[in-house]
């Protein structure tokens, strides 16, 4: 029987697993989980492998860097960089070591880490604890990039990042998703990476949403639906690899697409959607793509001008309301 638990719970017991399974792989940072559910789960886990869980100084830099050697020297580090604007000190190691030391190496050298992140709009954190910086991580050659939506979705992932992957691993877990409740199955389960998944089926548009956007496009789905619109919403799960296949299928059953994502529009991960879709599937379109992310400004501290910026459920079915009618 599937069982009921968060995001954050759902993430605990994935790395439990593994580290059960696989002795290779180590956790850096002992944030996790935040201030989120899952907190009591990984208190347990602290003390049960307190000699694979080190909390270093808050030092960025210094321990992604380290964290990539150690993923070439053969173990399977998994490091919670908590903020993932905070990431941005590591830029050098997570992109101009990690991400490109397969290809420099001609192939000789693995680098399976994944680095965690808790990313953005979370209600007055601010600019600088606001941030949605997938977009750049997307556009990083030999890095993989995975955004689960629900709790199944983020044990199947984080299982596949920690025992499967050879790749540098980029997870994005939305702050507000930390606390989303939802079905998980029983037993050990890898979700590969590269497999989307249709939410809810439709036939007159469909809605292409990743991470936090995902239940704010069900719930745009469900008010269509109420007004004689039948969307059809898919979660890529990861941007890198992206299931092209699904998505085009999708956009050629509706003929009409919204893409929508958390990020700031200009190179937004919905414009590179939206581009893709453009390129492999224009003729199958019978109408403009229409994309709904934050406008390209600095996310506001005040509340009201936070919730101003956010795409919301109410923006994304007014999006496809204007495609469909």
């Amino acid at each position: 029987m599937p069982q009921e638990m968060t995001i954050g719970e759902a993430l605990v017991s994935a790395l439990g697993e593994c580290m059960e399974q696989e002795r290779r792989v180590v956790l850096i940072g002992g944030g996790l989980v935040g201030s989120g559910p899952g907190q009591a789960q990984f208190a347990l886990l602290r003390k049960k492998f307190s000699n694979r869980i080190k909390s270093p100084p808050i030092a960025e830099l210094g321990y992604c860097g380290i964290a990539a050697g150690a993923a070439m020297a053969g173990l399977r580090p998994l490091v919670d960089v908590g903020t993932a604007t905070f990431s941005y000190e590591a830029i050098p190691q997570i992109v101009n070591e990690a991400a490109i030391a397969y290809s420099n190496s001609g192939g000789q050298t693995n680098v399976p880490v994944t680095y965690f992140m808790r990313y953005g709009i979370r209600g007055g954190g601010g600019v600088q604890h606001s941030g949605s910086p997938q977009p750049w991580y997307w556009n990083t050659p030999g890095l993989q990039v995975a955004m689960p939506s629900s709790p199944a979705d983020a044990k199947g992932l984080l299982r596949t990042a920690l025992l499967k992957s050879q790749d540098p691993t980029i997870f994005f877990a939305h702050e507000r998703l930390m606390d989303e409740r939802g079905p998980v199955p029983d037993g050990a389960y890898e979700i590969p990476f590269g497999q989307a998944a249709v939410k809810r089926e439709g036939r007159d548009i469909t809605i292409i949403a990743t991470g936090v956007q995902v239940p704010r496009a069900l719930a745009a789905a469900e008010a269509l639906g109420k007004e004689g619109i039948s969307a059809e919403v898919v979660d890529p799960r990861t941007l890198e690899p992206l299931d092209r296949a699904t998505l085009l299928a999708s956009v050629k059953k509706t003929g009409r697409l919204v893409v929508t994502d958390e990020s700031h529009d200009n190179c937004s991960v919905a414009a590179g959607i939206a581009a893709i879709i453009a390129d492999e599937g224009f003729a199958t379109l019978r109408g403009p793509i229409k994309r709904v992310t934050i406008p390209h400004v600095p996310v506001p501290f005040a509340v009201s001008l936070e919730d101003y910026v956010t795409p919301t459920a109410e923006r994304i079915a007014e999006a496809a309301r204007a495609l469909v009618r």
